[in-house]
């Protein structure tokens, strides 16, 4: 070999120096177990129902036996006293009539009727899932088994990056 040659032989094998210390490769391990990792998460939600009550309507009643009472009262009570005391006992007659017109005309009414009402009733409930958060990968390579967390389920073989370097003493 001339010099020249010997050289850029030399120049070479000097630029190969670090491939050969340190090699990064790709090559496939056997996925020999995968369990998903879990978490509990509570997402509280409105739970809704309805329900029927019975609810009693208000009677009917008529105002016409009050108000021809006052007037009966209050003509009565003017014709007692005299000054003062005549306007007192008009007031008090016209009350008085009143609600003995309002009994005597409301005395026969029956209770309202009866009716279904519906109301509804809420309430929040706590509602779990179950959330996957990752996979813990047990994986053969080579006869040795590994162990790693993944972000997802790889299947039956995972793709590794192998790096090889010398040992150094």
């Amino acid at each position: 070999m001339n010099a020249k040659t010997k050289l850029i032989f030399a120049a070479l094998s000097l630029g190969a120096l670090p491939l050969a210390q340190a090699t990064d490769f790709e090559d496939y391990g056997r996925v020999t177990r995968v369990t998903p990792v879990t978490e509990q998460v509570n997402r509280p939600r409105q739970e809704c129902r309805t329900e029927y009550v019975q609810v009693q309507q208000p009677a009917e009643r008529s105002p016409g036996g009050a108000i021809l009472g006052g007037v009966l009262g209050a003509v009565v009570g003017s014709q007692v006293g005299s000054g003062s005391g005549k306007t007192a006992a008009t007031a008090a007659g016209a009350i008085a009539g009143a609600v003995i017109g309002d009994r005597s005309a409301n005395a026969n009414v029956q209770p309202g009727a009866v009716q279904e009402q519906a109301v509804k009733q809420c309430r929040m409930v706590d509602a779990y899932e179950t959330r996957t958060t990752g996979y813990n990968v047990e994986y053969d390579y080579r006869g040795r088994i590994y162990t790693n967390f993944m972000s997802y389920d790889p299947g039956q073989r995972i793709r590794l990056r192998v790096s090889v370097e010398p040992m150094h003493n």
